[in-house]
């Protein structure tokens, strides 16, 4: 089983996976892979919440389980379900045979449809699953409660069957945007981070690394370009992701270097809502939003 016991030996693997990271994010996906406690990782929108568990994941080697959550996910879609076609195929051949078939016979683990959180229990190494739980803040309070057992036990009780419990625990990383708050049981049952968004020269290197394709003074100047437009009062501030994004964008169309002449090209990268490419132009217009050179 892969566990990197030094921090620094664990952020230089990050490192290596192109991920990078503070002291304080560092501290907590080390954590989260040394003790496997769960983690929430919180933070505005494209400061790289999703990738800190697709990079851990490359990391320790082990396979990615993702959880998309949304308003209305219910537990079968998370946990488990049964698959009733196969079911309906094994009763008819019963049938046809004269075979007597029992409840026993249907609700088994041959009939067993993993889910992303069953799947992370029952694979069985040698390197640990990674289980993304992506938004949970866009799930209903009831759905939280399904995730207790499994946070603070590893396990999943399947009433047919009995409780599944993980032979190698996996790594747990769940992300919010914050637009509603957590409820306290799920978070005593977590270690807890939020993610900043990175300084100019943070984000630079991040998206250098990202489009490793692109110019230097391009890289630059975008990067510097959205962290100046996140000062602005918009409705959705661009985050790395969407820097990420433009500059790929602005790679594509043969540029490579920003000017006046160039800043709109693919604006819509960054800029998500009409009101907001409106403050935009306008603060490019009062030089407000400086085009560096």
């Amino acid at each position: 089983m892969t566990v990197i016991e030094s921090r620094t030996s664990f952020v230089a693997a990050l490192d290596a996976a192109d991920y990078l990271v503070d002291e304080g994010l560092s501290i907590a996906l080390f954590l989260a892979q040394s003790i496997r406690q769960p983690l929430i990782l919180e933070g505005e929108p494209g400061v790289g919440k999703t990738t800190a568990a697709k990079a851990m994941a490359t990391v320790v080697g082990g396979p990615l389980f993702r959880l998309q959550c949304y308003e209305g996910i219910t537990a079968t879609e998370a946990l488990y379900e049964w698959n009733y076609s196969r079911q309906l195929l094994e009763i008819r051949l019963a049938e046809a045979s004269n075979a007597r078939i029992s409840a026993t016979d249907l609700f088994n683990e041959d009939f067993l449809l993993d889910r992303p959180l069953l799947g992370s229990l029952r694979h069985s190494g040698p390197e640990p699953a990674v289980l993304l739980i992506d938004e949970i803040d866009r799930a209903d309070d009831e759905f939280e409660a399904l995730l207790f057992e499994f946070l603070g036990e590893r396990s999943i009780s399947i009433p047919e069957i009995g409780t599944f419990r993980a032979s190698i625990d996996p790594i747990v990383v769940l992300t919010s945007n914050r637009t509603r708050e957590l409820h306290d049981a799920l978070k005593r049952r977590c270690l807890y981070h939020w993610i900043d968004f990175p300084s100019v020269e943070r984000a630079v290197e991040i998206v250098r690394r990202n489009v490793v394709v692109a110019a230097e003074p391009l890289v630059r100047a975008a990067t510097a370009f959205v962290v100046k437009a996140r000062e602005l009062d918009l409705d959705k501030p661009p985050g790395v992701a969407e820097a990420i994004d433009w500059v790929g964008a602005l790679y594509a169309l043969g540029v490579t270097s920003l000017d006046p002449s160039t800043v709109s090209s693919a604006l819509g990268a960054v800029v998500k809502t009409p009101d907001d490419m409106q403050r935009v132009n306008e603060a490019i217009l009062g030089g407000v939003l400086a085009v560096v050179e």
